[in-house]
């Protein structure tokens, strides 16, 4: 009976990561599905210890199926491990985006991770009116800014170095949440920044406005006149379906790709963390480095990325 019992298990451990593999490529058919995409790492690793597993207890033909399972997961984080990115010539520029969490965010931590980082652009999402105040120190190094603070979690800040001009703020979608558009003007030239923050897809409401926001997006990048750096936390991963339209239909590349695997939230449970917050850009852009950066009391960390215009 005990062997029995074991056995059973098994094969529901093996009917359960067979099915979450699958769920994450039907993100379209039921806003649930879509979740499971974001986990590509975290299941691959499950294959691995069910794979030791199987064979430990010489299950030959339960490994083979666990191992095509896991090169399916790990088919889509290869991607992100291949190129060699450019080497820098002169100065790069350097962008930072940071969700700093309305609740919970730590201001001198934050503070402390952009003195560290000295971007020249910088996105901070989440920002309310208490921790604009807190940031008012800024406004010496930071000259130039578009802030839209809210007393909810979708308040955005854009600081920036150098001047900005065509600035605007825009509603994309029905969940009423603020954008930010604006041209920043660098001494290499000149590229259009984009920052968004859709709300989280923890429903089918809120998850319908999501998509709706990230196929909004293409049109705005398209338009723009410049190069486009279009930063957030779309929460999204690279793997759900809506994310890989956007990338399809704006022309816009994951700067992840060929820095590795680089999960930014959440920030507190390490073996869950997928990359959500988000640094896209067009192909007149060169990306020299991208990095997640340091721990800032937020739910989120820090994204950074060094780059420069062809």
């Amino acid at each position: 009976m005990k062997i029995r019992c074991k056995f059973g298990l098994w094969w529901w451990c093996i009917l359960g990561f067979t099915l979450v593999t699958l769920f994450g490529f039907l993100g379209r058919l039921f806003w649930v599905f879509d979740l499971f995409s974001h986990f590509r790492v975290q299941i691959f690793q499950i294959g691995l210890v069910l794979i030791g597993i199987a064979l430990w207890k010489r299950w030959n033909q339960q490994a083979a199926v666990l191992a095509v399972l896991v090169c399916l997961n790990y088919a889509f984080v290869l991607p992100f491990y291949l190129g060699k990115p450019a080497p820098a010539e002169g100065r790069s520029l350097r962008a930072m985006l940071m969700n700093i969490n309305a609740l919970n965010g730590n201001t001198g931590r934050v503070l402390d991770a952009i003195g560290q980082f000295n971007p020249d652009v910088l996105l901070l999402e989440e920002v309310t009116p208490k921790r604009e105040y807190e940031l008012a120190g800024l406004n010496t190094a930071y000259p130039y800014r578009i802030a839209v603070p809210r007393n909810d979690c979708f308040g955005i800040m854009l600081l920036s170095k150098v001047p900005l001009s065509q600035t605007n703020v825009v509603v994309l979608g029905d969940a009423g949440v603020p954008s930010i558009l604006a041209t920043a003007h660098f001494p290499q030239g000149e590229v259009s920044l984009i920052g968004t923050h859709p709300v989280p897809p923890i429903s089918a409401e809120y998850s319908k406005h999501r998509n709706v926001q990230l196929a909004a997006l293409p049109q705005i990048a398209r338009t723009q006149k410049y190069p486009v750096l279009l930063m957030g936390d779309l929460n999204a991963s690279p793997w759900s379906p809506y994310f890989t339209r956007l990338l399809r239909d704006s022309g816009l590349k994951n700067s992840m790709r060929g820095f590795g695997f680089q999960p930014s939230w959440p920030a507190n449970i390490q073996f869950l963390r997928i990359p959500i917050d988000q640094i896209l850009y067009s192909p007149e852009i060169v990306i020299h480095r991208r990095a997640v950066g340091v721990d800032t009391g937020s739910d989120h960390l820090p994204v950074i990325v060094d780059f420069s215009l062809r």
